[in-house]
């Protein structure tokens, strides 16, 4: 599994919108990969689609509030 989280990270350090932005992995119940993006100042669909491609098919996207000017990207990214 560490490998393919690994993997993942290498992916995920090739040039996106994201690139360069507060990031913090978390693996949950040993399965499912958490990648967290804060103090984004706003994303597009189409940007997210683009991290999304640099993933594993099997994964999920979420954008939140964190404060007036800035959003959290959280991607959920399954290991099986």
């Amino acid at each position: 599994m560490s490998e393919q989280i690994g993997e993942i990270q290498r992916r995920l350090t090739d040039g996106h919108r994201l690139l360069g932005r507060p990031v913090h992995y978390r693996v949950i119940d040993g399965a499912t990969l958490e990648i967290t993006y804060r103090d984004v100042p706003g994303i597009a669909e189409a940007e997210v689609l683009g991290v999304k491609r640099l993933l594993p098919h099997d994964c999920f996207c979420s954008v939140a509030p964190q404060t007036a000017e800035c959003v959290t990207v959280r991607f959920v990214v399954s290991l099986k």
